[in-house]
């Protein structure tokens, strides 16, 4: 009896250790994943720092006297630019971009010649698009983390990450400014 008690407490401790192997490779997936989807935003971040400066060129020609605008724009976005990592700072700093990119875009209704230039169109397109993307991006960012954050706070996984110290991811969220209704005025 004592040899299959042996085999007993043996395979108990193989199974304990390949459930344990199963839960830590699981989250690695899980935290890369996250940190994959935080990379594509950054990709999409990239296009967008790369479009700013073509567009405030086109717009400086049509509005001289719109400076203050377009100074708040490239310090919004030399500001994002400045933030590494993924954290509460950098949304921030990329939601504050957003709110002041909007303020070019409402230019282009004071300059009819601006709005009509095929420049500032193209731009404004391809600008569009990457916001688009940006907020794709970011729902897919938000959906790693939650699966990985409730990965690390489910059981039995939360007394393994105890063990490991996983940290949660911040998700990230609209600025207060784009949580506001619209207002609409005629």
């Amino acid at each position: 009896m004592s040899n299959n008690l042996l085999w007993i407490i043996l395979a108990a401790i193989a199974v304990i250790i390949v459930w344990l192997v199963l839960v830590y490779n699981g989250l690695i997936r899980s935290k890369n994943r996250t940190d994959e989807s935080w990379s594509d935003i950054d990709v999409q971040l990239k296009r967008r720092y790369d479009l700013i400066p073509n567009l405030i060129e086109t717009v400086k020609g049509y509005a001289a006297h719109e400076q203050g605008t377009l100074q708040k724009v490239i310090e919004a976005r030399n500001a994002a630019m400045s933030q590494s990592g993924h954290d509460a700072s950098k949304a921030q700093a990329e939601n504050a971009l957003s709110d002041t990119l909007k303020s070019i875009f409402a230019l282009s209704e004071s300059y009819p010649d601006l709005k009509a230039n095929q420049n500032f169109l193209k731009l404004q397109d391809e600008l569009s698009d990457t916001e688009n993307k940006i907020q794709a991006a970011r729902r897919f960012y938000n959906g790693n983390v939650r699966d990985f954050n409730t990965m690390i706070q489910v059981f039995p996984n939360n007394a393994i990450n105890g063990l490991l110290k996983f940290k949660q991811y911040d998700f990230f969220e609209a600025a207060a400014g784009e949580k506001e209704n619209v207002q609409v005025k005629f």
